[in-house]
């Protein structure tokens, strides 16, 4: 069935695209939603007459994928999953648990936007997933995939660096402060070495 895009469609195209799709998707979900008309000579002028405008939104939306493309490219996701003690994971990270990461940094991606290959992350480590932003504009999020006992690990590791660099300070402040006290004390041995001024002989 030929039809018109009313909207951008992720995997299929954009706003007042021409394409082609089965009926069935077209019936059962594009005409419904909304997301499509049927391609026939009225909705092709009505849509020719918006050509300005709807280049218009292209542009703006070029310009927000990439500023947004900028801000995930520098993001790196941490994900606490249950996993047993191989690192092996017991369930699989999926793309709502990406977007949900994603939405607390501030960013809002759809979620059918996010890639995630959850048949190829089946342990805990480092991974990238992959962003649709718009066009052929893509974006490559780190995803740091950890499990609670890792978590756990870490954290008492920074703990114990925090309290060793705390203390290392502490005997850094104790020491000058020593110093400074014998500074003091010689001073006033050192000034009553000095002899008496001729006024205090007279």
């Amino acid at each position: 069935m030929k039809i018109i895009l009313n909207q951008d469609v992720v995997n299929l195209g954009e706003e007042g695209d021409v394409v082609v799709v089965k009926d069935g998707y077209a019936r059962n979900y594009l005409l419904p939603t909304g997301a499509a008309v049927l391609y026939n000579k009225t909705n092709a002028a009505i849509f020719a007459s918006r050509a300005a405008q709807i280049e218009k939104r292209k542009v703006e939306k070029r310009a927000q994928s990439a500023s947004m493309k900028e801000k995930l490219d520098a993001t790196v996701l941490n994900l606490v999953v249950p996993a047993g003690e191989s690192g092996k994971l017991f369930g699989s990270v999926t793309s709502t648990m990406v977007q949900e990461a994603l939405a607390k940094q501030g960013l809002e991606i759809e979620r059918k936007k996010i890639e995630v290959a959850t048949h190829s992350i089946k342990m805990v480590g480092n991974y990238t997933v992959t962003v649709h932003l718009y066009e052929n504009e893509f974006s490559h999020v780190k995803l740091v995939v950890e499990s609670e006992e890792m978590v756990k690990e870490r954290l008492a590791a920074e703990a114990r660096a925090a309290a060793e660099a705390a203390a290392k300070a502490e005997a850094e402040a104790a020491a000058a402060a020593k110093a400074e006290a014998e500074a003091q004390q010689e001073e006033p041995a050192q000034e009553s070495s000095e002899p008496a001024s001729s006024e205090e002989a007279n």
